[in-house]
């Protein structure tokens, strides 16, 4: 299985971003996606997760700016990131999990101005 993680990129404080991350194949057998972000020197943390019955969950700092979504027709999970702030700057890493494995894509850069 491959992911390939998109849409990052430089934007100032207040404004939007959309991640996405393409699966090679069916998302449909994944029982968990989840989006995790790093900054250097510093754990990787999660972002954002929805299970296979679409239930959500969110680290507190992103609660009511972040949506997580699952496309299944496309195979992919996005990040619709608003009001976004200095301190959301990081690799955004996409996740997958079924019942035998777990991927990892590659990061996508989040670069927020002040």
């Amino acid at each position: 299985v491959q992911l390939q993680a998109s849409g990052g990129g430089l934007v100032q404080a207040g404004g939007s971003l959309r991640l996405s991350c393409a699966v090679s194949r069916s998302i449909a057998s994944f029982n968990y996606m989840a989006w995790y972000r790093q900054v250097p020197g510093k754990q990787r943390e999660l972002v954002a997760g929805i299970a296979i019955v679409g239930t959500t969950t969110y680290a507190e700092a992103v609660k009511g700016r972040f949506t997580i979504s699952r496309d299944t027709a496309k195979n992919a999970v996005r990040l619709q990131m608003n009001s976004l702030k200095p301190e959301d700057t990081a690799a955004y890493y996409c996740y997958v999990r079924d019942s035998t494995a777990e991927r990892w894509g590659q990061g996508t850069q989040v670069t927020v101005s002040s």
